[in-house]
């Protein structure tokens, strides 16, 4: 029978809240530690601060008990046995990842260290900064026999985050000695076993008492390379389904029919090989552009990931070139906006195309109206409403009197509008959908132009008018 533990959780943003929560969820008793003393206060007083399904279910149920918020690192480190790092990683300009937070808690725990503690790689962090952890314990006093440093990366999708993380694929762990390893193994103990699963109020997933997860244990470098690759190699399916779809268009070919008769392949699979306006987000820019960063520092040519970003950048100015063609010319037009998330379900703004193209359509002089369930706060903090910026209360007020509506996040909702009402509000009834959430024959029946992603445009005759619309 596994034993709760106590654990240290350094960082409270999307990563850092969600391991937190969970591994209280998962029985241990957990110390979540930021030294932002206003988030710290947010959520003790039960602010997830994030938008994340179960994430306020979770925190309501073990805040203040099982899951403790503090800025005290000294204290944590002394009472926990194993101490997750989960601070920012961001990109620097020679793209670079930036270890200085990192670097700056391995220092102080170094100087709060009383006894034998594993410290976990949480973040997402290039090959080999476990041995820089590792120099800087020693570098501070720590005998080697007091520490390990391990490597736990996460693959938590946001808007999911939670069940990912007790459900998951997989669980790696990277660490160069059994003593450390065996701690891993006994915190992952609830969901590797199964006991978890057994719970009658558990979080949903795909995992059971008869498929729990794999646990797969590796060195500290292969699996910080895991997670640099991982995430490579998604962003790499996104970019070259985005490149196919760009010669579905040149040639009226579906890039729908193209992906599913390519992921029905068991050596593709499906996943990722939904065509869009690019990828962004806290993890695919940033991870790329470090993963690249690290093989060029080891003298490995991996240009391909070049071609990756040239792809993704392009992706935005090519919906921009859509936008313009459906049209004509941008200056003076009104533009309704349906998402401002780099994804649906999460108000996570960061690296978001939405928000590239938001941008490209006010620079071209259009006026635009702007929607999204979750994301508008976080939004109007980097791009404050004005005259020609308006967030609206939603879709139907983004597409009110708008000459086209945009479609640019995939959220749920936005799929199931309804389409009568929507035709009403624009002023011409034009769409374009930068997610492909809607059948064209289906826009067509209900009197809109209809452009999407790699497939071939729907013109109803006389589209410009107003026509009767039957359901």
């Amino acid at each position: 029978m596994a034993k709760d533990m106590q654990i240290a959780v350094v960082g409270s943003g999307y990563v850092g809240l969600v391991a937190a929560v969970c591994f209280a969820e998962m029985g241990h008793d957990v110390i979540c530690v930021d030294n932002d003393e206003r988030k710290v206060a947010a959520l003790q007083g039960g602010d997830t601060l994030i938008h994340e399904d179960h994430l306020p279910e979770l925190l309501n149920r073990y805040r203040n008990t099982k899951v403790r918020f503090m800025t005290d690192l000294a204290e944590a480190t002394r009472e926990s046995q194993a101490i997750f790092i989960a601070v920012g990683t961001p990109q620097s300009e020679t793209g670079d990842a930036d270890l200085s937070y990192v670097e700056a808690v391995a220092c102080e725990i170094a100087r709060s260290i009383n006894s034998y503690k594993v410290i976990v790689e949480k973040s997402t962090v290039p090959v080999y900064t476990n041995e820089w952890i590792r120099k800087v314990m020693e570098r501070n006093g720590v005998a080697r026999d007091l520490f390990d440093v391990v490597s736990n990366p996460e693959f938590l999708r946001e808007g999911s985050a939670v069940s990912d993380f007790l459900h998951p694929d997989r669980i790696v762990v990277g660490s160069d000695t059994a003593r450390a390893a065996a701690v891993l193994a006994e915190v992952y103990a609830p969901l590797t076993t199964g006991a978890y699963y057994t719970n009658a109020n558990l979080i949903p997933g795909v995992c059971s008492v008869a498929a729990p997860p794999v646990l797969l244990n590796t060195s500290t470098k292969s699996a910080e390379i895991i997670k640099h690759a991982s995430n490579a190699f998604l962003a790499l399916k996104i970019s070259f389904i985005n490149a196919v779809s760009n010669l579905c268009e040149a040639t009226d070919a579906n890039v729908e029919q193209v992906a599913r008769g390519m992921g029905l392949d068991s050596r593709i699979g499906p996943k990722f090989l939904r065509p869009g306006i690019g990828y962004g987000g806290s993890c695919f820019p940033k991870d790329v552009a470090a993963f690249r960063s690290v093989a060029e520092q080891l003298g490995i040519d991996f240009s391909l990931l070049t071609e990756v970003e040239k792809i993704n950048e392009s992706q935005k100015k090519r919906f921009l070139s859509k936008v313009r063609s459906a049209l004509w010319t941008l200056r003076g037009k009104r533009i309704g906006v349906l998402g401002l998330a780099f994804k649906g379900e999460t108000d996570d703004i960061r690296e978001s195309p939405a928000i590239d193209l938001v941008e490209m359509l006010l620079a071209e002089g259009c006026s635009v109206a702007a929607y999204d369930p979750a994301a508008i706060k976080r939004t109007e903090e980097i791009m404050p409403a004005s005259t020609t910026l308006r967030y609206a209360s939603s879709s139907y007020d983004a597409a009110q009197d708008a000459d086209a509506l945009l479609i640019l996040t995939d959220w749920q909702e936005f799929a199931t509008l309804d389409l009568t009402e929507m035709h009403k509000a624009l002023r011409y009834p034009i769409v374009i959908d930068g997610r492909n959430l809607y059948d064209p024959s289906v826009m067509l029946q209900h009197g809109f132009t209809y452009l999407s992603v790699g497939r071939p445009a729907a013109h109803p005759i006389h589209n410009l008018r107003r026509q009767p619309v039957t359901s």
